[in-house]
């Protein structure tokens, strides 16, 4: 049964939250520095921000889904914001929450630590940084971002740590990878270690599992259609390369690549970038 232990602190539920991007700061302001972005983009209908407390006022609630062996989905029906639901990863050594929504309540909260709770909370990039502080301080857990994404950090907090370099490991068997897509500080998340015993990589949308779950894609910006660049696809390749997964967690509800993940982002890579480079053909 679901804890009803208040966890939502009564300063994070009225802090703003833009509507748009579902990221939240730590005090109010007129814009929304990460939907000004080029790769994000501003409402139709200007800037506009909510609240936790609006939030759950207006009827959302959390929304728990098995994405894969161990593998939990957690999200917000109805959605918040670019609809991402997080991940949490049962392991033995203490679960892992990947990625974060923009929204949370004490229910939510309740199920999660009917599951084993949260040992640690690691993000991909900051258009999924959702109110993640908010999570990190009802778990009292480090949340893990990669340095080079410092400045999108819309509330800051000593439980926030900042990594740096091409890997990092977190916990046993489940290493971050700056894949460096998308975001300078773009990051997956390899777990060695899943039930089945081949590997998984948790990639958000740095590597985008595509509609048909058969391929990725690799984009600057998403909804504005810019193409990520070569030269930081190969990196990326580079660094993934000597780690074994088959299946592949996307940032999105059902988008789970469930076999043949490694070989999957090289040939997608490869089809990029035969679409991208000006060879003649």
């Amino acid at each position: 049964m679901a804890s009803t232990k208040r966890v939502v602190s009564n300063t994070g539920a009225r802090l703003p939250i833009c509507r748009t991007c579902g990221v939240q700061y730590g005090a109010p302001r007129n814009d929304c520095p990460v939907c000004l972005d080029e790769r994000q983009y501003v409402g139709w209908e200007g800037q506009q921000w909510t609240t936790l407390a609006e939030l759950q006022a207006a009827g959302h609630r959390g929304r728990l889904h098995e994405e894969g062996p161990d593998v939990v989905g957690v999200g917000a029906a109805p959605s918040v914001a670019i609809g991402q639901r997080a991940l949490l990863i049962r392991s033995p050594s203490g679960n892992v929450l990947w990625d974060c929504l923009g929204y949370l309540d004490d229910d939510l909260a309740g199920q999660i630590e009917d599951l084993g709770g949260i040992s640690a909370i690691a993000v991909s990039h900051p258009h999924f940084y959702g109110v993640m502080t908010e999570w990190a301080r009802a778990f009292d857990v480090p949340v893990y971002i990669h340095a080079a994404d410092r400045a999108w950090v819309g509330r800051t907090d000593p439980l926030i740590e900042y990594w740096s370099g091409d890997t990092h490991q977190i916990a046993p068997g489940m290493t971050l990878i700056n894949a460096g897509t998308h975001f300078a500080g773009g990051t997956v998340l390899h777990w060695a270690n899943d039930p089945e015993g081949r590997g998984a990589l948790f990639s958000g949308d740095i590597f985008m599992v595509v509609m048909d779950r058969r391929w990725v894609s690799f984009m600057y910006s998403i909804p504005n259609f810019i193409p990520e660049r070569p030269a930081t696809i190969r990196r990326a390749l580079a660094l993934v390369e000597p780690f074994a997964f088959e299946r592949i967690y996307g940032g999105f509800w059902g988008r789970v690549m469930i076999a043949s993940g490694a070989a999957a982002v090289q040939r997608s890579a490869d089809r990029y970038l035969r679409f991208v480079q000006d060879d003649g053909s």
